[in-house]
């Protein structure tokens, strides 16, 4: 046990995944007597790890420029360690170690836990389910798998993450248990691949299983998932999610596209007709349910066709939630090596654009079709004016958010309130 409180900051970038490595992360840190910090960025401490994405070029851009930055502080004695670790220390390790001289040590997505063991002390497994929680304390991000056994031509994530693996039931059990009991009401259950959670651990899916298991337990409030995968998809879940009363009615489910040309190209596995009637099976069978997908534009060799099938699809079928992103050309990915990278930046960044555009008409429709609704809405913090909520149709942060005037009085951050939709904008609901 240390005695001085040094002070450790984790930076973590990139997705919740990777949080949730972070803040195990932290966990140990915390129990060996480290004054740990989340973010901070202050250029006050004795020890920075840097937890990197490399999942396309913007990522990588903002994590090695993170580290750039932290390297910087070193050379100027602001801080003493600088240890660099996940997805892009995974997939780039022997170029970042040419690149990057300054930082201490370097280390990938799964051997992480060495960093406690490089500063001289003992890495406690007895702990390595128990993290320190950077959300808000009513709800945590709860990984039960790690990896992907897709072979989709743009993704480098399998290159770094590996094959998929599941958690065992009772661990991810335990662990919601041992959350509950300091305080946590909600759980985002991600995932790089939801629909193939069990299937290699149990030789089947096991989604549904555990979704009923989780929502037994005393004090789960929400479960919302995300990150399932639209081939394979587990269609028995969708009976659970019904039923259970704390199984959000929402799903993240990334499509990315709807022509069969770029489907097929992007090997997906999946046609345009299956991905439609997935979509109509989801919504006949828990009516209600807020679908957010993902789609990709930009990917090599979409023509204004395929983009136009892209646009009708947003506007056929008006996803509660949408994001979209253009097309990185990854190395070591199939269609790095197969496919010519042939769109411009500028023809990419107009389709992202004009999707967007298409699918905030969607948004707002959806929006202002909840007013005069009374709503469940956790209070997330207060903010200016006002608490700002969510509702079970709402993941942090990617989400719109209920805001409630900050004069209401008997309002706690971290509680549920039954709120009245009374406006809305493109964006966030307003509530009473």
């Amino acid at each position: 046990m240390k005695n001085n409180k040094e002070i450790v900051d984790v930076v973590s970038l990139g997705c919740s995944k990777n949080l949730v490595d972070s803040e195990q992360l932290m966990r140990q840190f915390d129990v060996l007597g480290y004054d740990v910090r989340h973010d901070s960025f202050s250029g006050e401490s004795n020890v920075v790890v840097v937890n990197t994405c490399g999942f396309i070029g913007d990522a990588k851009e903002e994590s090695i420029n993170t580290i750039l930055q932290f390297a910087d502080l070193k050379k100027h004695q602001k801080i003493q360690k600088l240890f660099v670790m996940g997805c892009l220390s995974e997939r780039y390790l022997n170029e970042l170690k040419a690149e990057i001289p300054e930082v201490d040590k370097y280390f990938g997505k799964f051997n992480f836990t060495e960093i406690v063991k490089e500063l001289g002390q003992e890495y406690r497994a007895d702990l390595r389910l128990e993290r320190k929680i950077t959300t808000p304390s009513h709800f945590a991000y709860l990984k039960i798998s790690e990896g992907c056994n897709r072979t989709c031509s743009y993704c480098a994530i399998p290159i770094m993450t590996g094959r998929h693996k599941s958690r065992s039931i009772e661990e991810i059990e335990s662990e919601v248990r041992s959350l509950v009991s300091q305080g946590v009401k909600e759980f985002n259950v991600i995932a790089q691949d939801l629909s193939y959670y069990g299937v290699d651990k149990y030789k089947c899916s096991k989604l549904a299983e555990l979704l009923e298991r989780l929502s037994d337990i005393e004090g789960v409030e929400w479960i919302r998932l995300h990150y399932a995968y639209p081939s394979d998809f587990p269609f028995d879940i969708l009976k659970v999610m019904r039923e259970r009363d704390n199984i959000c009615k929402y799903l993240d489910i990334a499509l990315q596209h709807v022509s069969d040309r770029m489907l097929k190209l992007m090997r997906r596995g999946i046609t345009k007709a299956e991905t439609y009637e997935l979509i109509d099976h989801i919504r006949r069978e828990v009516p209600g349910i807020h679908i957010r997908t993902t789609l990709l534009v930009g990917h090599p060799g979409e023509t204004d066709e395929d983009f136009e099938e892209l646009k009708t699809f947003v506007q056929d079928v008006k996803f509660e939630r949408m994001g979209a992103f253009t097309y990185s050309n990854e190395e070591g990915t199939y269609a790095y090596e197969k496919y010519d990278d042939d769109l411009s930046e500028e023809i990419k960044q107009e389709r992202l654009n004009e999707i967007m555009a298409l699918q905030q008409k969607v948004s707002s429709v959806v929006g202002t079709s909840k007013i005069g609704e009374k709503l469940k809405v956790i209070i997330d913090r207060a903010e200016d004016d006002y608490y700002i909520g969510r509702t079970e149709f709402d993941s942090p942060e990617v989400d719109p958010e209920v805001l409630i005037s900050i004069d209401t009085p008997n309002v706690q951050i971290g509680d549920y309130y039954y709120a009245e939709i009374i406006d809305a904008n493109d964006f966030d609901l307003f509530g009473k």
